[in-house]
C-alpha cells in the first residue's frame, strides 16, 4: 500500500456549504399553469393585454411590409416629391424655376458626356 493521500476528481463541498444546503428548505414545484409570485389578473385585464399585443404585432408587420415592399415605397416617395414640388410652386415659384434649370443643366451635361464617350470610341 501507498502512504500517499489519494486525490479524488469529484468536487467536494465545504462543511459550511453542506450545512447551509441541508438547512435550506426545498422549493415546492409550482402548480402547472401558475407562476409563483404573479398576481391573478381579471379577464378584462387579460383581454386588454391581448388586444395591446395584437396591436403591437400589427404595427410590426406593417413596418416589415413597408420595408420589403419596394414598389409601394417608390410610389409613396414619388407622391411626396410631387407634393413638395407643388408646395414649392405655390410658395416660391422662382426657386422652382431655378431648380428646373439646374435639373435641365445636369441632364444636358450627362447627355453631352455620354455622347462624347460614344463618339471617342
Amino acid at each position: 500500500m501507498s502512504t500517499e493521500p489519494t486525490m479524488s476528481t469529484e468536487p467536494t463541498m465545504s462543511t459550511e456549504a453542506a450545512t447551509s444546503a441541508e438547512a435550506a428548505p426545498s422549493a415546492a414545484p409550482a402548480k402547472p399553469g401558475k407562476r409563483a409570485g404573479t398576481p391573478r389578473r381579471s379577464k378584462a385585464e387579460l383581454r386588454a393585454q391581448a388586444s395591446e399585443a395584437r396591436a403591437e404585432l400589427a404595427r410590426t408587420l406593417d413596418a416589415i411590409e413597408y420595408k420589403l415592399n419596394l414598389p409601394k415605397r417608390l410610389t409613396y416617395a414619388s407622391r411626396r416629391a410631387g407634393l413638395r414640388l407643388r408646395r414649392m410652386r405655390d410658395e416660391n415659384p422662382l426657386a422652382l424655376a431655378g431648380l428646373a434649370a439646374a435639373g435641365a443643366a445636369v441632364v444636358g451635361g450627362a447627355v453631352w458626356l455620354a455622347a462624347n464617350a460614344v463618339r471617342r470610341r
